[in-house]
């Protein structure tokens, strides 16, 4: 066989192991043994064990002490009973229902006050509504339904409901898939929202719900390190955040594909190849956790460097990285033209993806903290058909990694020439 075709076999191969395991880890990382790497059953102290585990067998070295960084923080979880039901229909969490992230637990039946959309913003009736609940023996709750409002009004209904939840339950009626986040308190009473298509007007809801405060909950980053041949080399960063949103009871669970076991798993091959391909940088590979629960993993690494952050040449941040049909974007490209520049050379030059965006900054991932102490970074994520987005139906299954070459070939070549 001729040496040139041996040489596109190997290079074909290699390409395609690499995908298969960002696959491979992207499908671990999702499975239910994960618990939604949230903080029920510490299922994001089992994935940070995970990456370890795959920083290990791809030869990262251990930037401290076993590879984590310790740190603690608040966090509202749902680790039991999540049950809702309706004229004697269970209701299914994360796709007939939702509850608030700071919502507090309760085991009830809730009987339906629903308020007229005219209604909402009305105060003095707001008020003559709530005292009169308030004044029941049964265990009322507010209803609210978004229909035909601007988006302005319904800005203004949500701030309302807040307040209210500090007074009495309080249900939103909603068209639209349901977005969940993480809480770091609690509030009063519960905040529910329920599929408008689902809602049976005026019946009793029976309400039973497990919610647990974590009051300095012990998490971690994990940090791992692929030194340059010369010790005085500055540092390159990549970043992504490991966390997801955990469970919703003990049946739901977030996999959290896109957001962000893809990220993670491009994290861990990146490390791969610049074991394999030594880097005029010292490299460190750092998948944060508590992103999900306010940027803070990287809030705390910031606070607490293990290197001196004016020895950071750039930093690149991995999130949502399972697809990329349509474009990826760069955040900061506005803060860092020359270095936007670069990837949009790199890229004609080699003809990889569509679309590179530009986005100015935003402080919407881990990133930000770095770029706040003067540390250069880009945030980069994928966009395509899938928009699955802090949902149940964020699993693997729906990423199709039809980039990930391309992404890959880019950032590499980005190292080299920056």
């Amino acid at each position: 066989m001729p040496k040139i075709l041996l040489f596109f076999l190997f290079l074909s191969f290699g390409t395609f192991s690499q995908l298969e395991e960002v696959r491979r880890i992207t499908k671990e990382l999702c499975s239910p043994e994960f618990h939604g790497r949230g903080y029920v059953n510490r299922g994001d102290s089992i994935a940070a064990h995970y990456v370890v585990s795959e920083f290990q067998k791809v030869g990262a070295q251990p930037f401290c002490d076993d590879y984590l960084q310790h740190f603690t923080m608040d966090v509202n979880t749902f680790p039991g009973e999540m049950s809702v039901q309706q004229n004697g229909k269970a209701l299914i969490a994360g796709v007939d229902f939702s509850i608030n992230p700071s919502s507090k637990g309760i085991s009830t039946t809730l009987y339906p006050i629903e308020i007229p959309v005219e209604k909402a913003l009305d105060i003095e009736f707001l008020k003559k509504t709530i005292a009169e609940a308030t004044a029941s023996f049964k265990q009322h709750a507010l209803v609210f339904s978004y229909a035909n409002v601007s988006s302005d009004t319904m800005h203004k209904i949500k701030g309302l409901i807040y307040e209210i939840a500090t007074i009495l339950p309080v249900i939103e009626l909603v068209d639209t898939k349901f977005t969940w986040s993480v809480g770091q308190d609690q509030s009063l009473f519960p905040y529910l929202q329920i599929q408008d298509s689902v809602y049976q007007k005026g019946i009793p809801i029976d309400v039973s719900i497990e919610a647990r405060l974590l009051k300095e909950y012990e998490t971690q980053n994990v940090i791992a390190f692929i030194p340059a041949e010369k010790k005085k080399a500055p540092f390159l960063i990549f970043t992504a955040h490991y966390d997801h949103l955990g469970q919703m009871g003990e049946n739901t669970y977030f996999p959290g594909a896109n957001d962000n076991a893809s990220g993670t798993a491009m994290l861990i091959t990146m490390a791969k190849y610049f074991k394999e391909n030594p880097s005029d940088y010292n490299i460190l590979f750092i998948a944060f956790g508590g992103e999900e629960v306010g940027l803070l993993g990287s809030k705390y690494f910031v606070e607490h460097p293990l290197l001196k952050l004016k020895k950071i040449k750039f930093l690149i941040n991995l999130d949502i990285m399972g697809s990329g049909e349509e474009s990826i974007t760069a955040v900061n490209a506005t803060l860092f033209p020359k270095e936007f520049e670069l990837l949009q050379t790199i890229n004609k030059e080699k003809d990889l993806l569509p679309l590179i965006k530009s986005r100015g900054p935003a402080a919407n991932s881990d990133h930000y903290w770095f770029t706040e102490k003067g540390v250069p970074a880009f945030f980069i994520y994928t966009t395509g058909p899938n928009r699955h987005y802090h949902d149940v139906f964020d699993t693997y299954e729906e990423l199709t990694f039809s980039e990930y070459d391309d992404i890959t070939t880019l950032l590499i070549e980005f190292v080299k020439r920056l």
